[in-house]
C-alpha cells in the first residue's frame, strides 16, 4: 500500500476553506476547487514508496499494471487506474456541461489529433480517448442543475416569466416568446433541442431578455411557484451576468442534496455543480463539452451533438449496506463504486469491499489499513493507493482512538 499525495486544482470557482476544513489543514489563501486522487496524466497523485522514494501513480501502475491493477481491470479498462476521484468545493457555478459517450470520445480524440489540434489547446474539446460517467456524494448541501426538465414543466416556467414582464409593462423579449412555443412542439426530444440550441447561441438579444427579467424579479415581481428555479435563475446570473446558461437553467432540474443524497450523471446528461462539498467519483477522463457559465472554450455543435434530449428523473444512487456497517454506492457504471466508511472508538474492522486497485482517503479521525502483506495508518487528510494484490484489506480504526474515524473508498465496479 502507498500514502499518496493529491494534486490541488485552484480554480476560481472553488471555496476558499472548505477543502482545507475537511482535511484538518491550513487554507492556501486562494481557492481551492478540486483535489485530484488518482492516475490520470493531466494531475497524478505521487506515491511514496517505503523507501522513501516517490513516483507519480500513474508511472508506477504503467511499470507493473498485472501487480497493482489486477486481471480483471488491466482486461476491462487496459493498463491505467480507471476512475478519478476528486473532493470538489464550489463556491461559485462551474460550467454548464456535458460529458461524451465513451464512442463519442474515441471518435472526437482521433479527430482532433488527426486535424493536429495540439493536446493543451484552448479550443480542444477531448484531451483523451475515454468517456467520464460520475457521480457525487455531497459532505454539505449541495446544490445543482441535472439534466432536462419536461417541456410542459419549463414552458410555465418560461409563461410565468412573460406574465411578470406584462404585469410590470415591459415588452416581452420575442426571445421568451420563441422559447415558449419551442417548448410547444408535440415530440419531447425536438422541443427541448429547439429550445436549447436557441439559446445556447447568445447574443445580444438574450443578454438583453436576462436583463430585463432580471430586473423585473429583482424589484418584487413574484418568484412563486417558480421560486426555487428562479432563486436559482438570480443566482447564476450574478455569478454570470448575462450568460446564455442564466436562461437555459430554467430547462434544467434544480437539485437541493443534503449529505449523503448521491446522484450519478451519465453521458449526455446536461448539468452543472452550483455550490458545495462532495466527494466526486469519475471514469478517468477530463472530457468536458461546455454550454454556458464559462469564459472556456464553447463548441456549440460539439455539444448539441453530444446532449441527449430527454426529460428523465433525477439519477439518484441508493446506499446498499454490507453486514459490516460500511454504504456501498453502485451506479450502472463498471469503472467505479464508492464506499463510506465510518468507524466509532473500538469498533471491529470493516473489510473493504474491493475488485481490483482502490482509493483511501480519511475525512475524520485516523484509521489503520491492513492486509496479510502490510499495513499503514492514515490521519485526517491523507489517502492512499491500494493495490489489486493487496487485498483482503481491513479497516480498522486506530487503537486508543476517542473520536469516529470517516474514509471514502473507491474502486472498481466489476463483479456487481
Amino acid at each position: 500500500m502507498y500514502q499518496i499525495e493529491n494534486v490541488l486544482r485552484p480554480y476560481a470557482w472553488g471555496s476558499t476553506t472548505a477543502i482545507a476544513d475537511l482535511l484538518g489543514r491550513p487554507a492556501s489563501g486562494g481557492p481551492e476547487a478540486e483535489l485530484w486522487i488518482g492516475a490520470h496524466p493531466d494531475s497524478p497523485s505521487t506515491a511514496h514508496h517505503p523507501n522513501g522514494v516517490t513516483q507519480p501513480l500513474n508511472a508506477l501502475i504503467e511499470s507493473d499494471p498485472q501487480r497493482f491493477l489486477g486481471s480483471e481491470s488491466l482486461a476491462e479498462f487496459g493498463p491505467r487506474l480507471p476512475f478519478l476521484t476528486k473532493l470538489l468545493a464550489a463556491e461559485q457555478p462551474l460550467s454548464l456541461q456535458v460529458h461524451p459517450s465513451l464512442e463519442q470520445a474515441q471518435e472526437g480524440f482521433a479527430r482532433e489529433n488527426a486535424a493536429g489540434i495540439p493536446a493543451d489547446a484552448a479550443d480542444r474539446n477531448y484531451r483523451d480517448n475515454n468517456h467520464k460517467p460520475e457521480m457525487i456524494f455531497p459532505l454539505t448541501p449541495f446544490r445543482a442543475l441535472c439534466g432536462f426538465r419536461s417541456p410542459a414543466d419549463s414552458r410555465s416556467i418560461f409563461e410565468h416569466l412573460a406574465q411578470v414582464l406584462d404585469s410590470a409593462a415591459v415588452e416581452i423579449p420575442s426571445v421568451i416568446q420563441d422559447v415558449i412555443a419551442d417548448l410547444a412542439q408535440a415530440e419531447e426530444p425536438s422541443a427541448l433541442k429547439a429550445a436549447l440550441s436557441r439559446l445556447i447561441q447568445g447574443g445580444g438579444d438574450i443578454s438583453d431578455a436576462i436583463n430585463e427579467v432580471v430586473a423585473v424579479l429583482s424589484a418584487g415581481a413574484p418568484l412563486e411557484p417558480h421560486r426555487e428555479a428562479l432563486t436559482a435563475m438570480l443566482d447564476i446570473n450574478e455569478a454570470f451576468p448575462g450568460d446564455p446558461g442564466v436562461l437555459i437553467s430554467l430547462l434544467l432540474n434544480h437539485l437541493t442534496l443534503e449529505p449523503g443524497e448521491v446522484v450519478y450523471l451519465p453521458a449526455g446528461n446536461i448539468h452543472a455543480y452550483l455550490h458545495g462539498l462532495g466527494v466526486e467519483v469519475m471514469a478517468s477522463s477530463d472530457n468536458v463539452l461546455r454550454g454556458g457559465l464559462t469564459p472556456k472554450h464553447v463548441d456549440v455543435p460539439e455539444l448539441l451533438n453530444t446532449v441527449r434530449f430527454e426529460a428523465l428523473g433525477v439519477p439518484r444512487v441508493q446506499a446498499s449496506g454490507t453486514e459490516f456497517g460500511q454504504e456501498l454506492y453502485r451506479p450502472p457504471f463498471k469503472e467505479f463504486q464508492l464506499q463510506r466508511i465510518e468507524l466509532g472508538p473500538g469498533a471491529e474492522p470493516v473489510p473493504l469491499a474491493q475488485t481490483g486497485p482502490a482509493v483511501v482517503v480519511v475525512v475524520s479521525g485516523s484509521v489503520l489499513l491492513d492486509s496479510p502483506k502490510s499495513d499503514l495508518r492514515l490521519q485526517r487528510g491523507a489517502a492512499a493507493f491500494i493495490p489489486d494484490l493487496e487485498a483482503p484489506v481491513n479497516v480498522h480504526p486506530v487503537q486508543g482512538a476517542t473520536e469516529t474515524s470517516i474514509a471514502f473508498a473507491v474502486t472498481t465496479g466489476l463483479g456487481n
